[in-house]
């Protein structure tokens, strides 16, 4: 019964030959192929992709582009900042379903279960905390939660030999950049917890390709770091996009919610930096952009001209906009009122962060296509 939750195709049949009854637990691929009309819009011989944090925003939708695209998906998540109801909406938006697992990656006897009873062709590991004021104040649930899941996640991964990750990094390890835009090669550093956990983590991985060189293993690890920038917007649909179930973490919420008047005003951090308007400039991209960005390095990793080790790349539309500017644009083209006040600096935050994103046109055939009216019309429709 435990592990009827992660082996969607496992069935037991049974058998009664002169009174005795023989069980056994089969594969319904093999065993039943002209049934297989029953798991509505399967590829039964599609590759699995374990997603973490699946249920989440960036998640969700990056479930939608694998599902479309002819993927079996299989999604832990412990619901701590998202529901449910994101994958529900996740089947209907797409005609299929994904299998849900409850439960937090930290936890090492699930993970080896997980990876025990399927053949993961790729993991694509989001799950973690992520919001950077936060992070300065609880340093030490940053580095539990995002390092030890990280560690957990690919301890079993190695043990079962799926070594394709694609791992959701941040712009946050490049620091507070001396020039722009921000390019693959430049220095790294984190000038919050957030951001170190992510540092952290890349170096980590960086690790394992040199241990494959030592061990001379015939299957050597494969990982794509995709460090994005400030994702907005929400599906066309406006059936899923960012709900946090606490105080946001991104800009677009905030917006959002103070328009529809839940808030009675927008804060703004920051007022004095060296920008266009000394409020703080980010590279914004759309989240099915950043889906499909996921998706496309899950089609890497899984070609035959594959990722050798580790590859970094930036996804991000290479244009940096203001707080203020995005502001703007949102009660402009939704037509709506976004009160609003500046305060203090966040601890932190930088003054502009945008990408160079060359590397994963050329490697990936990635390149965000949407534009900032769509990212806010996309909010509004979603709120």
């Amino acid at each position: 019964i435990k592990s009827r939750r992660i082996m969607p195709y496992k069935v037991i049949l049974s058998i009664s030959i002169n009174h005795h009854v023989y069980c056994a637990l089969v594969d319904i691929n093999d065993y039943f192929p002209a049934y297989r009309h029953i798991l509505k819009g399967f590829n039964m011989h599609s590759p699995t992709i374990l997603v973490t944090g699946g249920a989440g925003y960036i998640g969700s939708h990056t479930c939608i582009e694998l599902l479309n695209a002819g993927f079996y998906v299989l999604v832990i998540d412990n619901l701590q900042n998202s529901s449910e109801e994101s994958l529900k909406r996740v089947a209907d938006i797409t005609g299929k379903s994904v299998t849900f697992i409850k439960g937090d990656v930290r936890d090492k006897e699930l993970m080896k279960e997980i990876f025990s009873e399927n053949k993961i062709a790729a993991t694509i590991h989001f799950a973690g905390l992520k919001a950077v004021g936060e992070s300065c104040a609880m340093p030490l649930e940053y580095y539990d939660n995002n390092i030890n899941s990280t560690l957990v996640l690919c301890q079993a991964m190695e043990k079962a030999g799926s070594k394709n990750l694609v791992f959701s990094s941040s712009a946050t390890v490049y620091g507070d950049p001396e020039t722009l835009p921000l390019t693959e090669n430049m220095p790294l550093s984190a000038t919050n917890p957030y951001g170190r956990s992510k540092l952290i983590i890349e170096e980590m991985l960086r690790d394992l390709p040199e241990s494959d060189k030592l061990k001379k293993t015939d299957n050597p690890w494969s990982v794509a770091l995709l460090r994005y920038f400030n994702p907005v917007g929400a599906h066309e649909s406006g059936s899923i996009g960012e709900d946090p179930s606490d105080i946001p973490n991104n800009l677009m919420p905030f917006i959002t919610q103070t328009a529809v008047g839940r808030r009675t005003e927008l804060s703004i951090f920051g007022s004095d930096y060296d920008t266009v308007d000394g409020t703080g400039v980010r590279d914004y991209i759309h989240v099915v952009d950043l889906a499909r960005g996921h998706l496309k390095a899950v089609q890497k990793l899984l070609s035959k001209e594959s990722i050798e080790g580790v590859q970094a790349y930036n996804l991000g539309t290479g244009n940096g906009i203001s707080v203020l500017e995005m502001v703007k644009a949102f009660a402009e083209v939704n037509n709506v009122k976004v009160p609003y006040k500046l305060v203090e600096r966040r601890p932190g935050d930088v003054a502009a962060c945008y990408a160079d994103a060359t590397r994963a046109k050329m490697e990936l055939d990635w390149e965000a296509g949407m534009s900032l009216d769509d990212m806010v019309r996309d909010s509004w429709n979603w709120q």
